[in-house]
């Protein structure tokens, strides 16, 4: 059986490799400019990399080079992106698509993609994770809660495995991380890209925050905890309204000497974040400490990494758009009017200057 890479230059022209099983790497020649790696390439990704680079708010250069990563077997179309970024003239993205047959018992040790993984560190300016649903439970040693949903296991095993390269961890203690090559490579992860930072490192997941951390079994209950402690919108459960946004904005508590307290100026301020998940890291991962909190300190918002500096975790999103216009008005209710944009509600110290603050934060380490 031969596996295959496909290595697309989103210029006029394609170009596919193939490589065998013994060496899939073996024919794939990556550029070597340096790149920032863009895990799961979806259009709504992609269009985000542009938004807060083309904006500034990333002080980034827009046309720094970027390679999308996915699996073959993932659950998207990234041939929408081949599209959109061709027809947006976007010549500085680059699509590697990696077929493997991942299964969970091999993701976290040496296997048939290491060499694959290697050369795309060797090319790396930067690595994002980004959010997405929930990790396959097997992977990190548990059964699946029924709250649990697993719709793209294929983008989870090739993510695990590519960051237990990059970080190692108590899976294999013997493994040296690439980034010993190179501590000082920046690396992101958002909501699920935490998440899988942490399992990729030997840590677990709580499976529900409600139903696990606070004994919540209904929506109504949820409801009618304090705002501090909901980390999505559980009146989008009840689908009256498609307006309602599935998101919330809590406060977090913030771990001083941390790249989180750089972020918020070093003082002691709560900053509202926009939040969007029910999952939440269990056992921490090996070489993680938390940085930020919920305001109970039940719930894992940011964690970085001790030994390589701008490892960087969070639970909550920077990146969405409208956290950064004035005319993006929110519903969080159904049948409430929009209007109050993040800006309105949550300007300055509030919320608005973390924002920036993380974006402006992390171009200094890229």
């Amino acid at each position: 059986m031969v596996k295959r890479y496909v290595f697309l230059l989103l210029l006029p022209v394609f170009f596919i490799l193939t490589a065998s099983c013994s060496d899939p790497s073996a024919k794939l020649e990556l550029p070597a400019e340096k790149h920032i790696v863009i895990m799961h390439p979806t259009v709504g990704n992609i269009r985000t990399w542009q938004y807060l680079t083309e904006e500034g708010i990333l002080p980034v250069d827009p046309q720094t080079p970027v390679l999308g990563v996915y699996s073959s077997k993932g659950a998207y179309d990234y041939s929408l992106t081949q599209e959109y970024a061709g027809e947006e003239e976007l010549y500085h993205i680059e699509l590697l698509e990696v077929e493997a047959p991942f299964e969970h018992e091999i993701l976290f040790t040496e296997n048939a993609n290491t060499s694959l993984f290697r050369k795309i560190f060797d090319m790396a300016g930067g690595i994002v994770f980004f959010g997405g649903p929930d990790i396959p439970p097997a992977t990190y040693g548990h059964e699946m809660s029924l709250l649990t949903v697993v719709t793209d296991p294929h983008r989870h095993y090739l993510e695990l495995s590519f960051l237990f390269h990059l970080l190692g961890g108590y899976q294999d203690e013997d493994f040296v991380p690439f980034l010993e090559e190179n501590p000082g490579l920046p690396v992101l992860g958002i909501c699920l890209g935490m998440q899988t930072m942490n399992v990729a490192a030997g840590g677990t997941m709580i499976q529900d925050i409600p139903f696990e951390i606070y004994g919540k079994t209904t929506v109504e209950q949820v409801l009618a905890m304090d705002s501090d402690l909901q980390h999505r919108n559980y009146y989008a459960a009840y689908r009256a309204d498609p307006d309602v946004a599935a998101r919330t904005f809590h406060r977090i508590r913030i771990e001083p000497g941390s790249h989180m307290a750089t972020v918020n100026g070093g003082d002691d301020a709560l900053p509202y974040v926009l939040s969007s998940h029910h999952q939440a890291l269990d056992i921490i991962g090996k070489g993680y400490r938390v940085t930020a909190w919920c305001m109970d300190n039940k719930v894992v918002e940011a964690v970085e990494h001790t030994r390589y500096p701008n490892v960087i975790g969070i639970q909550f999103h920077p990146e969405v758009s409208s956290l950064y216009e004035k005319e993006s008005k929110i519903t969080f209710r159904p049948g409430e009017e929009a209007e109050h944009s993040f800006l309105d509600l949550y300007p300055g110290q509030l919320g608005e200057d973390f924002h920036r603050n993380f974006w402006k934060h992390f171009g200094r380490l890229l």
